[in-house]
C-alpha cells in the first residue's frame, strides 16, 4: 500500500537545489525521508519526556532495592549468565 501524498511548498537555498539537481539527488525523496526521521525523533523526545516520571521512578527504586535480576543478567564480556 502506497502512502498518500500531498503538494507543498518548501524554501530551501538556492545553490544547494541547484547542486542537488545536477547531481540527480531526488529533492523530495531526500526531503521525506529528513522529515520521516525528524518527525520519529520529535515522537521519541516526546515519549521520554511523557514517561520521565516513571522513569524517574523506577531508578529510585532500583536505587533502593537493587535490580530484581541482578543476580542473572549478564554484564558486556561475562560468557555465562552469573548465578
Amino acid at each position: 500500500m502506497t502512502a498518500a501524498k500531498r503538494k507543498t511548498s518548501l524554501t530551501l537555498d538556492a545553490a544547494t537545489l541547484d547542486e542537488a539537481r545536477a547531481l540527480g539527488i531526488n529533492v523530495s525523496r531526500v526531503t521525506e525521508a529528513a522529515l520521516v526521521a525528524a518527525v520519529g525523533e520529535a515522537k521519541r523526545r516526546a515519549w521520554l519526556e511523557e514517561n520521565a516520571e516513571a522513569f524517574a521512578a523506577q531508578a529510585e527504586w532500583h536505587g533502593r532495592n537493587g535490580h530484581p535480576l541482578a543476580e542473572i543478567i549478564a554484564s558486556p564480556g561475562d560468557v555465562t549468565w552469573k548465578s
